[in-house]
Formats: structure tokens, sequence, C-alpha cells
């Protein structure tokens, strides 16, 4: 592990036109906000690309507002992250490793300001996606159950495979799957298995969305393919084949066959077990996508009620049966419930032309929301979201973003929200990228600091921990 300043021979080298953020990341990201103390400084994630040399550089600033900061001769150089997670004052540094297992570090804002490294760095199992409860990170993926659990042909359920990192005691701990307890097949009584998108704690339960991701081997052939909907049979895959995110094996029926239903997951407590299910068939699954990673759309408000977005990602579907007839959209969960109510908003009808969808969204304070918008249809070929709007969740309206660069590229994978704010990263061509700040009333985006880098991978405020 690095742990000295960034040298000038990097930071005078050439920087590149900002990277693309929206990469193999997960989902669910714990907003800071509001807790700032004089002791305290914003972190921000940098990656510096030169002509011959790639570095990753922790900087702390004073303001998200206004100023530069450079990497010349400043900062903490790290092996950066796929997602950067701030939590109780903590940093912490969750690498993706395609189909495998990641290795993650933490960080703490030392007494004299400066960011340092904890001593312990130790692997967590691969993540599709990730939440926090109490003190815990916990990222989360659906993979193979143990092969005391295979069938009469050998093939493997589908189980769930958690990570707590307690982020105070520094230690981290899987879940046992060998009893089954935690098995994502039939899931829904579907006979399909699912993934989970998001982990979003409001009061002492967790909220996940239930994403259905169709029949795997063991699913397709139980009780002779009795889960195989009739006319569906051709989906079922005669042989292996894929790449990445995208691979299949031979008897597996990839994608839901109930693509107009949206299911949320609620659990009482961090052992993620015997789940209340509930349904809504207003919207479609409740998550946005990126390859391998599911993105949380489900997000507690400050009155506790919990909001669950859909970006209707069924519509890229290429089997007709499989795509999606519902609208990008949103229904609620009132606080302390258990069970949706009639709360509904169409937010592609309010988009630009009618009819564009979302690829991620956060809390913005209050009621309100900050939406990463695509430019076309997720129809359409190659859709990018570089447009940004914020949702009043209180009236049901939807609101572009005014004031942003002409030439962004990418925005950041967190926000931070204060006092009528909500702060993101901003990526530009042939720029520097910069923090800006959007007012939740106006939608009206100003210019805050700017980062002497490539792009912002991630920012947070920490005060050092006594």
């Amino acid at each position: 592990m690095k742990s000295k300043t960034l040298s000038k021979f990097i930071a005078a080298a050439a920087v590149l036109p900002a990277a693309m953020l929206c990469g193999c990341s997960d989902s669910n990201d714990p907003t800071p906000g509001g807790e700032e103390s004089k002791n305290g400084k914003f972190v921000f994630a940098t990656t510096v690309e030169g002509s011959n040399a790639s570095s990753k550089v922790l900087l702390t600033g004073e303001s998200l507002d206004e100023g530069n900061l450079s990497t010349v001769n400043n900062g903490l150089l790290n092996d950066g992250a796929t997602q950067w997670v701030f939590h109780k004052n903590y940093l912490y540094a969750l690498q993706y490793n395609q189909g495998n297992a990641g290795t993650t570090r933490s960080y703490i804002l030392g007494n004299n300001g400066e960011m340092e490294a904890r001593s312990i760095e130790y692997r967590i199992s691969r993540f599709s996606s990730y939440g926090a409860y109490n003190d815990d990170i916990i990222t989360m993926s659906t993979g193979d159950g143990p092969q005391s659990l295979a069938d009469s042909h050998g093939y493997l359920p589908k189980t769930l495979l958690i990570t707590y990192l307690n982020v105070v005691d520094e230690t981290s701990r899987g879940n046992d799957t060998s009893t089954g307890a935690y098995s994502m097949e039939n899931f829904l009584g579907n006979g399909e298995y699912v993934t989970l998108a998001g982990a979003e704690q409001s009061g002492s339960r967790i909220f996940c969305g239930a994403v259905p991701m169709g029949l795997s081997q063991y699913g397709s052939a139980a009780d002779n393919g009795k889960w195989i909907r009739p006319g569906y049979e051709h989906l079922v895959h005669t042989e292996s084949g894929g790449s990445n995110s995208g691979s299949y094996k031979a008897g597996e029926l990839t994608g839901t066959q109930y693509p107009d239903e949206c299911w949320v997951a609620i659990y009482d407590n961090e052992n993620m077990l015997n789940p209340t299910l509930v349904k809504t068939d207003r919207i479609s699954s409740p998550c946005g996508r990126f390859k391998s990673q599911y993105y949380q759309t489900i997000w507690a408000a400050e009155n506790g009620d919990v909001y669950v977005f859909s970006s209707s990602y069924a519509k890229t579907m290429t089997d007709p049966l499989q795509k999606t007839t519902l609208p990008a959209g949103v229904c609620r969960i009132p606080a302390g419930s258990k069970q949706f109510d009639d709360y509904y908003c169409n937010i592609e009808a309010q988009s630009k032309d009618g009819d564009r969808s979302f690829m991620r969204c956060w809390p913005a304070g209050g009621n309100c929301f900050l939406m990463i918008m695509y430019d076309r249809p997720l129809t359409q070929k190659n859709p990018a979201a570089i447009e940004l709007a914020i949702f009043d969740a209180a009236s049901k309206k939807l609101t572009y973003v005014t004031g942003l660069p002409d030439n962004v590229t990418s925005f950041g994978k967190a926000v931070y929200s204060r006092d009528g704010k909500v702060y993101i990263p901003v990526n530009v061509e042939n720029q520097y990228p910069a923090i800006y700040a959007i007012n939740t009333t106006t939608a009206q985006a100003v210019k805050g600091v700017t980062i002497e880098a490539t792009s912002i991978d991630g920012f947070g405020y920490l005060t050092p921990v006594k």
C-alpha cells in the first residue's frame, strides 16, 4: 500500500480527458451530510492520469463551494477503489474484481488534518451492490451455493453472499450459506432467483430491491421445468456462452419472465433472514444497472418514507416477452409500514420528450432526490447519462438542472447534501473536474471547488476519530 504524497513528476504529467465514472460499481451510496464540525475536512478520492502512469490520490479541503485543490506534493497515495464509501467518519475503498473477490482498506482523518490508512487490509466477497446498517457497511451479491446443496444434476442453488465490514472495530465477516437459509432460489414464489440492489436503513429495518434474474440451472430443472412459463421455452439456453456479466450456462433462462413487477425485500435487522416481500405492478424492477452492478434506487426521505424508483431497465431486453411495458417511475412505502401505499409518479412522462429514464438517484435533502438522466430513450443505441434533474417527491415534479457545463462526460458516484443544496462531482472534457452545488428548489447548479486531477471518484466529509 502506497502511503506517501504524490510526486511532482506525476502531478506535472499531462492530464487526459476525464474518465467515465459509471462503470462496474455498486449501487448504494450512504449519503453523508449536515454533520460538519470545525475539526473535519472534505475528502476527495481522485485519479490522476499521466503519460506513463496513473495514480490514485486522497485530497482534503475546507470547502465544496470555492477554490482549487492541487495534487502537487499533496494528498495520500492509495490503490484506488471501485467505490468509495463514507460511513461514520470512516472511508472505505471497496474494490470490485470482476467475478472474483476484491480487497478493501479503510482510511481516517488524523488529528493533524491529513488522511491516514488504517492497519488492516482484507478480502471481501464479490459484490454487485452494497449498503449500510448501523456500524456495518454491507456488500452483497448472488452466487453459487455450497456443493452440499447441489441437486441430482449437480446444479448449485443461488445464494446470498454477504460481507459485513464493521467500520468501528475494523473487522470483516461473512454469512453462513451452508444451511440454505440464504437461498435466493424461488425467492418470489415464481421459481426465479433474485439479486439484491442496495440496502437502505429506515428505522431498524433494511429495504432492498429484489431484482429477478430468471431461472438458474437449478431453478430451470426443478420439477421437470415447472417454473418455465408456457411460451417461454425458447428462452432457455441450450448451450453455454456469453462473456463477463453477459455470460450464461446451458439450461439457464437469463432475465426475468415477469418484467412488469417491482418487489422489495424488507428485513428486520442486519442478519437479512426471513424478509417480508412487498410487490407493486405499477413500476418495474427497483434498480439502476451497469453491467453486473446494480445501483440502489430505494431511498428513505428525512421523514422515514421509503421511495422506490424504477428505471425500467427491462426495456433493454432483446426478447419482447422480457421487455417491460412500464415507464420509469416511483412508488412509496410509508414510514413504519411494510406495504406500498397509493403513491405513484410517472417520471419518464416528465423527462425530455417524455421518453427518457435515469441511471441513478440519491436523496438530496427533505423530500427531494437527485437523478442522473439519460440523453435518449433506453431503447435507443448507447444512451449517455449526462444530464441531471431534481425530483420533488412531495409535488411529484421533475425539474432538469441548469447551469452545468456543455462538455460533461460523466458524473460522480456519490453526493453530499446540506442546507437545501446537493453536491456532485462533474467531469468534463479536456478540463479539470469540479464539485457542483445544486439548489434543490430552483434546480440551478453553481460550480464549486475545482480538483486538479483527471476525475473525482468519490467525496465526503470526515471528522477525526477520537
